[in-house]
């Protein structure tokens, strides 16, 4: 069996509108104790992150306990909007309606879908049997778990939209999913 936990980042600072360099806010910051916390005990072998300073920054207080290094997977960045959108709420149901919706420059979910699953396969396929970290995005990681389940649709998106950070766990026996399941950080406090 290999297990995936992917990690949506913690709280970012959308002061900055650069996809690629947008940070975490001080809370962000804060809250990647939880993620270290929830891990600690898992055996994770292996780290991985889309390139975005956001997802690397949540799950680096982890991979430096662990002494783990972070390997950059292009493939898991998240969607490219190209502009910046001010009704996000009205954006994303469009794009949730209709897989094939994007702007102009700007990926459609079934993009970022495949280009995720294409990342994920060769993860898989390099790394059987091992524990392993990605640091990821709200976006991307819900088209993941479309792909494996397409009950997951724009109502469970929108539940998770301010959930940051947060742990999705995938079990898998080769290419098969056997399993998803959803880790809400903050209630694994109380």
């Amino acid at each position: 069996m290999t297990t995936v936990y992917f990690v949506r980042h913690a709280e970012p600072d959308y002061s900055n509108h650069d996809d690629n360099l947008r940070p975490l806010t001080t809370k962000g910051i804060d809250d990647r104790i939880l993620v270290s916390k929830y891990l600690q005990d898992k055996n994770i072998t292996l780290a991985l992150s889309s390139p975005y300073k956001r997802a690397v920054d949540t799950i680096k207080d982890f991979t430096d306990k662990n002494n783990l290094q972070i390997q950059i997977i292009d493939g898991f960045r998240e969607r490219e909007i190209s502009v910046w959108v001010e009704d996000f709420n009205q954006f994303c149901e469009s794009q949730w309606q209709d897989f094939n919706f994007k702007l102009t420059n700007g990926e459609c979910l079934k993009e970022v879908q495949d280009r995720n699953i294409v990342a994920l396969t060769e993860v898989l396929n390099q790394h059987n049997g091992k524990s392993i970290i990605v640091g990821s995005h709200g976006t991307a990681l819900s088209t993941i778990i479309n792909y494996y389940d397409n009950s997951f649709g724009v109502e469970n998106f929108k539940e998770i939209v301010k959930l940051m950070p947060w742990i999705v766990k995938f079990t898998f026996e080769g290419q098969t999913c056997k399993e998803i399941e959803k880790i809400d950080l903050f209630k694994q406090q109380t």
